[in-house]
């Protein structure tokens, strides 16, 4: 490696990833508004449950997915700070878009969008917040901002459980005639999207606030873009550590993301909750423990290194599979709305007690010209199969082998469970080939 440049200060540093979380609670908001409005799309556009699992699951992660590698390969050249703000804004024209939808196909497209604009952020901050902290503090940075993927998840639900209650409350006989009229045109569930889209264009303002930091850890005797063959050479010498590292980090993903996307719906389906009474439930929960589970995560990754595991983040992993995989079979299971509650607290812990994990492992084993690029095709593994096995399964699931509407919550514990101890297994496997990896970094 060269002399690596100096680093900006820790006040530098800080005030990024304070810009980066705020861009990422905008994300997780325009993400998840649709999960508190699946009954009345699926009312008003006439699509089942599978229908569902594809617009919050496949067709959102697949573009999401796809981008993320063009847009990581232009953000291990370029400037990082631009790239973010363009895709804020980007996505947040897109929510406003779904808003306009009209049949399956319409949401569908602005959903594709949306998951376009939010491919920029993920790969730009993890080599952001690489190259402005140290190593044995980038588990904790990257915990911090991750703290904010379940923050907006909080905020997600606990706002749009105001906008649904807001939009449903709107004086349209008090308004003046014109806007009345054109806001008539528009389902309740379509202003919502509205106006939850249309405030993040002045976050992506705010992201051309950070300072974009000098690049560390480059690789010797190499120019700032690396050839694809030597990315593609790169990725097959340590195939066997990035196969279990993508498979076990992204189908560890798929309980959170059922309680995502599905959670709303089960406690309106099964447990008599309205969706703004669910929203705000699950807003609190995801509100306190989430965040805290990613920070403890990362905390704990770093604790592990400082104490010489170097496989410290795969560990972290078999930790949080470990126990979600009980949780998954018992949480949606029960009759009682008070211990369903209760149970959805440490199964939102753990399941994003390693959701700073996985970047932190990629960081650690990879050079600076290829952190952005490793880190899309990691968001690429992550969001297809987390996709695929997680949310897209449930609503298959619920149509196909169930056959009923009210099975939400039993799909969602079959495929929890089946998909937990699967992730272990991955990352158990990978624990010798991660440690090599380390080695060499």
């Amino acid at each position: 490696m060269n002399a690596a440049p100096q680093r900006p200060s820790p006040l530098v540093a800080w005030y990024a990833v304070g810009v980066l979380m705020i861009a990422f609670i905008f994300s997780f908001l325009d993400r998840l508004i649709l999960s508190l409005l699946v009954p009345p799309i699926m009312r008003d556009l006439q699509i089942d449950n599978f229908a569902i699992g594809l617009l919050g699951g496949l067709y959102f992660a697949v573009f999401y997915a796809l981008m993320g590698l063009p847009i990581g390969r232009l953000a291990d050249r370029s400037s990082r700070r631009l790239i973010v703000a363009a895709g804020i804004f980007l996505w947040s024209l897109m929510t406003a878009a779904c808003g306009l939808a009209r049949n399956f196909w319409h949401l569908a497209l602005a959903r594709v969008g949306v998951g376009v604009g939010e491919a920029t952020l993920s790969p730009c901050a993890y080599s952001l917040i690489s190259d402005y902290f140290p190593k044995d503090r980038i588990g904790t940075a990257l915990g911090v901002f991750q703290c904010a993927a379940f923050i907006g998840a909080g905020i997600a639900f606990l706002v749009g459980a105001q906008v649904i209650e807001l939009v449903a409350a709107i004086p349209f006989d008090r308004l003046p005639p014109t806007l009345a009229d054109l806001l008539t045109q528009f389902k309740p569930w379509q202003l919502a999207f509205i106006i939850v889209g249309l405030p993040g264009v002045l976050v992506a303002l705010l992201a051309l606030t950070m300072r974009e930091p000098p690049r560390q850890g480059l690789m010797q005797g190499v120019e700032q873009k690396i050839p694809w063959p030597d990315v593609i050479a790169f990725f097959s010498k340590r195939w066997r550590m990035f196969l279990a590292h993508f498979f076990g980090f992204a189908i560890l993903a798929a309980p959170i993301a059922n309680l995502l996307l599905w959670g709303p719906t089960h406690l309106i389906r099964n447990l008599g909750y309205t969706a703004s009474e669910a929203g705000q439930y699950l807003g609190w929960i995801l509100l306190i423990c989430s965040p805290t589970a990613v920070f403890a995560g990362g905390w704990f990754t770093d604790f592990l290194r400082r104490r010489g595991r170097v496989d410290a983040p795969l560990w972290v992993g078999i930790i949080a599979a470990a126990a979600l995989t009980p949780l998954c079979l018992v949480t949606t299971q029960l009759d009682s709305p008070f211990w369903t509650m209760v149970l959805f607290c440490p199964y939102a812990f753990f399941g994003c007690f390693a959701v700073a994990s996985g970047p932190a492992a990629l960081q650690l084993v990879t050079p600076n010209q290829l952190r952005a690029t490793v880190s899309a095709v990691w968001m690429l593994a992550l969001n297809i199969l987390s996709a695929i096995a997680g949310p897209t399964a449930v609503g298959f699931v619920i149509d196909s082998v169930f056959g009923y509407n009210e099975a939400v919550g039993s799909s969602i514990a079959l495929v929890g469970a089946i998909a937990s101890p699967i992730a272990c297994l991955f990352l158990f496997y990978g624990l010798k080939h991660f440690r090599a990896a380390a080695r060499n970094a």
